[in-house]
């Protein structure tokens, strides 16, 4: 089978920095580092300032604005409420800022989807998302993007990165549905006396910061049960800040957006996005992103979704089928309902359906390791594509010395459980110059797309870099047993 790699490689930057918040450990040293900063003059707290901006000048969009936000979440530290000049305040922000190299370890497991915008190009161009995880210190997962176009003849382009990286402004006042949100209560055993009545008091859409007001309410009002309270009181917080909203200013190129993590449950990573643009029934579409929340004990699924890659909301997904990695949703409803695949074993293929994008209550093996290739474990390299033969599934198998390969199967359009067609042998497997790497013999992706007859294939080399291949659609197809 024809198989055309390209001479496309994204590899690590570790010139892409993004402003983080920098926090020393406990309390005790937050303090004595303002009562350092405290010390200084006015005319040293001056040229200090012009030295910090100056050594950092051109690296940050809005240096100024992060420093003043950095200072708003230390002020409560501050010995008394008067509030020191905008320049003390811009060097205590400093102080409490750092940079972070987010792909200076490695830029991979590559998704790839169609972009909302398709105007000004050439007749038989398409233009492209591409997203990565990127890797940087202390191994923490981000996601990042780069823009390109494949054109006529299958050629691919990818955007320069502009040299400015910068992370979304989270929105305060997101709102959550009362029935969805109790629902994943009941979910995760939350739903009691006590969050019914907290529930009960707030309007069928509301904030964050009204469900922590009622939640301190119905503490004071149960104070007898404060100590057996406050557990759930603390759960019911988290699972609100783990369904949350962030966006961008328009003016930030896609290359710039940083999903950094955010929630409780991804502190340590947001992994592998598999995006996916899905067709509603009514003809509009959006985007959406299975990925692997990591907290740096547990990995939970969690999905994604915008429809401009300007405004993103992560939500939590429950139910009893809801475990493990690599959740990939299929681009449509089937049969009314909507269709996942999964891996919950860590071994084999998995297919789920559920009314409700939220919750997965059920799970039905459809696919084992069968060849050699594959023996150790298998999953899938992304939501599968709708062709007039059937969905379309990459997936990955693991051999020996735990090599990873990609292979390909074909599932029925009707009935996704009945597989229908397999490559016997892998489609991709790493070759001399893919083998090297932080993980090496790895070849994988995490989405792929079918333009003018031909397969489109990003993938990682190694948990490393990001290459692609191009691969006719029909001889794909045609190999399959």
């Amino acid at each position: 089978m024809p198989l055309n790699r390209t001479e496309i490689v994204l590899s690590p930057n570790n010139r892409r920095v993004v402003l983080r918040p920098f926090v020393p450990p406990g309390d005790d040293r937050i303090l004595r580092l303002i009562a350092r900063i405290s010390t200084l003059s006015k005319d040293e707290v001056d040229a200090q300032l012009h030295h910090v901006l100056e050594e950092f000048h051109g690296r940050h969009q809005r240096p100024r604005e992060f420093f003043l936000g950095q200072y708003e979440a230390m002020r409560r530290h501050l010995p008394t409420d008067t509030a020191p000049s905008e320049n003390r305040q811009l060097l205590l922000g400093a102080y409490f800022t750092q940079e972070y190299a987010l792909e200076s370890a490695a830029l991979f497991n590559p998704s790839i989807v169609w972009h909302p915008n398709q105007s000004n190009l050439a007749v038989g161009s398409r233009r492209f998302v591409l997203s990565l995880r990127a890797v940087g210190e202390g191994h923490i997962s981000s996601v990042t993007f780069r823009l390109g176009v494949i054109d006529a003849d299958n050629q691919l382009s990818i955007d320069e990165p502009t040299k400015f990286v910068t992370t979304p402004q989270f929105v305060p006042d997101a709102v959550y549905e009362k029935d969805l949100f109790l629902r994943k209560l009941v979910e995760l055993e939350l739903g009691n006396p006590f969050t019914d009545r907290v529930l009960s008091t707030l309007d069928y859409d509301f904030t964050l910061d009204q469900l922590e007001d009622s939640l301190r309410t119905g503490l004071r009002e149960h104070w007898p049960q404060h100590h057996e309270l406050a557990p759930i009181v603390e759960q019911v917080v988290t699972l609100a800040k783990s369904n949350y909203e962030i966006t961008y200013l328009p003016e930030h190129e896609l290359s710039e957006r940083l999903i950094f993590p955010f929630g409780p449950t991804e502190t340590n990573g947001i992994e592998d996005a598999r995006f996916v643009q899905f067709q509603e029934e009514d003809g509009s579409s959006q985007y959406f992103a299975t990925y692997s929340a990591y907290d740096g004990k547990m990995v939970l699924p969690q999905l994604l979704e915008t429809q401009d890659f300007l405004r993103f909301k992560m939500h939590t997904l429950n139910g009893p089928a809801i475990s493990d990695k690599g959740l990939a949703l299929f681009p449509r409803k089937i049969n009314g309902n909507y269709t996942m695949l999964s891996r919950q074993d860590g071994e084999h293929l998995y297919l789920m359906h559920s009314e409700m994008l939220h919750f997965w209550h059920t799970k039905q093996m459809i696919v084992k390791p069968t060849y050699p290739w594959e023996f150790v474990q298998m999953g899938n390299c992304g939501s599968p594509i709708e062709t007039d033969s059937g969905w379309l599934v990459l997936t990955h198998g693991v051999g020996p010395m735990r090599k990873y390969c990609i292979g390909a199967m074909l599932l029925d359009l009707n009935d996704p459980s009945r597989v229908i067609g397999r490559l016997k042998e892998p489609l991709l497997t790493p070759n001399e110059n893919e083998r090297e790497g932080y993980v090496p013999n790895v070849v994988y992706s995490c989405g792929s797309v079918v333009h003018n007859g031909h397969l489109v294939l990003p993938y990682a080399m190694s948990d490393y870099a990001t290459t692609f291949a191009t691969i006719p659609i029909d001889e794909l197809l045609s190999s399959m047993i």
